[in-house]
């Protein structure tokens, strides 16, 4: 299905919302400054229930930029606009769209087995197992649980053990189909790829390949020690089982008590895993969305291949390489949405209409998801509100 084809439409129309009015082009009085979307993100910032950067543009040109709350509460450094906020999986799609360049340089195909370029695997991973089953998430291949308690103190120690867990899978199903479940093992192998195909990390490739080309100045993969002193980078901020609200990266013991991120840290990490995670201020991310249609980062038909529905996931939406899509009030979106303890972080995309919507939190808040804060986005700039709210990760 091609964008901008017709569709069942997702979600409910809101009430008094046009969605016509939303594919006319023109801009919604719900998503400029003082309108129902900036009001309701400033509510819950009086509230002390947001803390982070919204950001709306519209055909290239910002629409609404809103920010509260503290980077860095112990130095007195707010948030702003040129903030930049860890992604947690938010930073997963710069892996397929790197997948991507080395397939339109030739350098490798999506219908290539893994034994194609990486050797050590058995030969019912290695023979039957593609490029397109990792990027779908369609590979069925599954890793052991990561050790969440585990420190780590350098570059080479993060790669190493990530490399390793790459090496570590074995196969659950047959390739091809659609496992639920988070597949680890769909990111590292791809790194793998990207590295063996590329000679250099994943981290370097991304930040010369993705980060530089879009005039991502304010982006890139930072470690614990810039995290905790650089004045642009925003402290994470978690609850803990007792209530009080602690910097993550001050005290790396304490854990989340939260079902989804139950025990972790976000700053126990070095540096983010290879095909995850990364900083990017939301300025940053409209860059790299309208990079992805522009040719600035993929010619126009590997951007597509990059957003075309995969795998039908509900009645108007589907999965695609490293993002979700869905047709919203007759338009597509597409967007990819992390959490962690402290984090939280989303990019959308309505590429029928020009819009880019960014949601980077820093703070955990009780009674907001940010599938919520997604929600009020997507009815502010199409006119529809989704059915079902979920929580945020």
């Amino acid at each position: 299905m091609a964008p901008g084809a017709g569709g069942v439409v997702a979600g409910s129309v809101a009430a008094g919302a046009d969605p016509a009015a939303a594919l006319s082009g023109r801009v919604p009085p719900e998503t400029q400054p003082g309108g129902a979307y900036d009001r309701y993100v400033a509510r819950l910032a009086a509230a002390g229930k947001f803390s982070g950067v919204v950001l709306l543009s519209h055909r290239g040109r910002t629409v609404l930029s809103r920010s509260y709350g503290m980077a860095d509460q112990a130095r007195g450094i707010r948030n702003h606009e040129g903030t930049a906020f860890n992604l947690s999986s938010a930073g997963k799609p710069f892996l397929p769209v790197a997948v991507l360049q080395l397939a339109q340089a030739g350098r490798l195909r999506l219908s290539e087995m893994i034994g194609t370029y990486l050797s050590g695997y058995p030969s019912d991973i290695a023979d039957h197992v593609t490029v397109h089953h990792l990027l779908s998430g369609t590979s069925r291949l599954a890793t052991q649980p990561e050790d969440a308690d585990r420190i780590f103190h350098s570059r080479e120690e993060v790669r190493e053990y990530y490399t390793r867990r790459a090496r570590d899978v074995r196969l659950v199903g047959v390739p091809g189909t659609l496992d639920t479940e988070h597949a680890e093992a769909e990111i590292t192998i791809p790194v793998r790829i990207v590295e063996e195909l590329s000679g250099m990390t994943y981290w370097d490739y991304v930040q010369r390949n993705i980060f530089d080309r879009c005039g991502m100045t304010g982006s890139g993969f930072f470690t614990r020690p810039q995290w905790r002193v650089d004045r642009h980078l925003a402290h994470p901020y978690m609850t803990l089982a007792d209530g009080r609200v602690a910097d993550a990266l001050q005290d790396l013991t304490q854990g989340s008590p939260l079902g989804h991120v139950a025990g972790k840290n976000p700053g126990r990490a070095f540096i983010d895993a290879p095909g995850d995670g990364g900083f990017a201020t939301a300025p940053d991310l409209v860059r790299f969305a309208n990079a992805l249609r522009d040719g600035t980062l993929l010619a126009q038909p590997w951007a597509d291949v990059l957003t075309a529905p995969k795998i039908p996931l509900g009645q108007a939406s589907f999965g695609a390489y490293g993002v979700a899509v869905e047709i919203v009030g007759g338009q597509w979106q597409y967007q990819r949405a992390g959490g962690n303890p402290g984090i939280g972080a989303n990019w959308s995309v309505y590429p029928d209409t020009g819009w880019v919507g960014v949601i980077l939190l820093n703070r955990d808040t009780e009674d907001v998801s940010l599938q919520s804060l997604i929600a009020q986005e997507t009815k502010a700039i199409t006119g529809v509100a989704p059915e079902e709210e979920g929580p945020g990760g």
